[in-house]
């Protein structure tokens, strides 16, 4: 656990100046005297660097050391630091955050790999657990952290505080992490890996086109996205190459425990957004209350991780997949129903219940769906969980955006629109819930093939 400690606290730095940056986005407007469209970019941007790293993972576990990868994760991050806090124009700025993304890309799925390769089957849950504390609790801090380093003193502060920690991180790094499986010279796939990255790249640009209103650009993008991904397909069968397996997809486990993951993640990153702008929108609250109503469901979100993947070792998957997806969609069915109902401290308390279910549920999908897999097939399947967290979460904040003002008719107000609109969302939200229902009544139910 120190070794992983160690690993999971550059990630947590990396998630931290994410969400933290995402409170920056007025200041960084006015600073830099650039458009929200183009700052959007900076968490965006970020994002996708994360996942098309993420895409590499398993490439990346066979050919190099843990050391190594750490290594490189920590000297992005420390040069990423460098470059924000000392940007002086908006381009150095999200060069800055792009190369930072490097070190989430590389250290999440690291974390897992270590985990994966020295605890046994039984114990899967609960150290996966104990690991996601530290980086469930950074998206709760973040925005509290970058709102009071911003208001009282600099967005630069966020950059300037997190490099010594990254250093140190660094230097223990190098006389902690050890290796526990061989490492082989392998020829990687860049032809495989620019398909993806062309796909993903057309994906998020294009449902960023959307709400931009710009439909042709998106249509564009979209023949892009299946170009690529008819090619990639092509070149899957004949490549002999390394970038991750597809046979992955074969597994049951893999199949449907993947699919709820990212719905899980889908909706966790959209109700974030949509939340604090519902309470403002329609109970006309303010900021500050606007982020409240995510904090306690944000504490549990990060707290209760070592709980909940106790019952997975303890239990099976049954009690804690069933009951967070009961959780889930209950909540989300109360926040489609009775949302201008429920009140400020309605939606808190919804939200708190979603936060249990979602994190019982998104955690342990893995836990479990690992557990099921070949152990040669893991490092495979951990590079897909990873890079469709990323993908799915930055579409969840696009498509619930879209459908907040989707619904609108003359002669209504604000709050009306604000109101129709999240409840479509909301709907969309609780029929996906009944949706991972199904993927877990099929997960627990697939064969065992390790």
């Amino acid at each position: 656990m120190v070794v992983v400690t160690v690993v999971a606290l550059m990630s947590f730095l990396g998630v931290l100046t994410e969400t933290s940056m995402n409170t920056t986005f007025p200041t960084l407007m006015k600073d830099f005297h650039v458009s929200l469209t183009a700052v959007q970019w900076v968490t965006s941007g970020y994002l996708l660097c994360a996942a098309l790293v993420m895409l590499t993972s398993a490439f990346m576990k066979r050919r190099f050391t843990n050391r190594t990868l750490f290594t490189w994760a920590a000297a992005l991050f420390i040069v990423g630091d460098l470059l924000c806090a000392t940007a002086t124009i908006f381009p150095q700025l999200l060069v800055g955050r792009l190369v930072q993304a490097g070190c989430v890309g590389f250290c999440t799925p690291l974390m897992v790999n270590i985990i994966m390769d020295v605890v046994p089957r039984s114990k899967l849950g609960t150290y996966l657990g104990l690991a996601n504390v530290l980086i469930l609790i950074a998206p709760a801090l973040g925005p509290t952290f970058g709102g009071a380093i911003t208001a009282f003193a600099s967005w630069r502060m966020i950059f300037w505080l997190t490099l010594p920690l990254a250093v140190i991180l660094l230097i223990c790094g190098q006389f902690l992490i050890k290796q526990y499986t061989a490492t082989s010279r392998y020829a990687f796939d860049w032809a495989r890996f620019a398909l993806l990255a062309a796909a993903l790249t057309s994906l998020i640009i294009g449902l960023t086109a959307v709400g931009d209103g710009n439909w042709l650009l998106f249509g564009g993008l979209m023949v892009v996205l299946v170009a690529s991904a008819i090619g990639f397909a092509k070149l899957s069968k004949t490549s002999t190459r390394a970038l991750f397996s597809l046979t992955v997809f074969h597994q049951p486990a893999f199949l449907f425990s993947f699919l709820p993951y990212i719905l899980l993640q889908f909706a966790n990153v959209g109700i974030n957004f949509l939340l604090p702008n519902y309470v403002q929108g329609v109970f006309a609250a303010s900021s500050f209350v606007g982020g409240l109503v995510l904090l306690p469901g944000s504490i549990f979100n990060g707290l209760g991780q070592p709980l909940y993947g106790w019952l997975l070792d303890r239990f099976g998957g049954k009690v804690p997949l069933y009951t967070g997806a009961a959780l889930f969609t209950l909540a989300l069915g109360a926040m489609a129903g009775w949302g201008p109902r429920l009140g400020v401290v309605g939606m808190t308390l919804a939200y708190l219940v979603f936060a249990i279910g979602r994190s019982m549920a998104f955690s342990n999908s893995v836990a479990y769906g690992l557990k099921q897999m070949p152990k040669t097939l893991q490092s495979d399947a951990n590079a897909l969980y990873n890079t469709g967290q990323q993908v799915s979460g930055a579409m969840g904040t696009t498509v619930l955006a879209l459908l907040m003002t989707s619904i609108s008719r003359p002669g209504w107000h604000q709050a009306q629109i604000i109101s129709a609109g999240s409840a479509l969302a909301f709907g969309l939200l609780t029929a996906s819930g009944l949706v991972i229902w199904w993927l877990f009544f099929k997960l627990l139910h697939a064969k065992t093939d390790y």
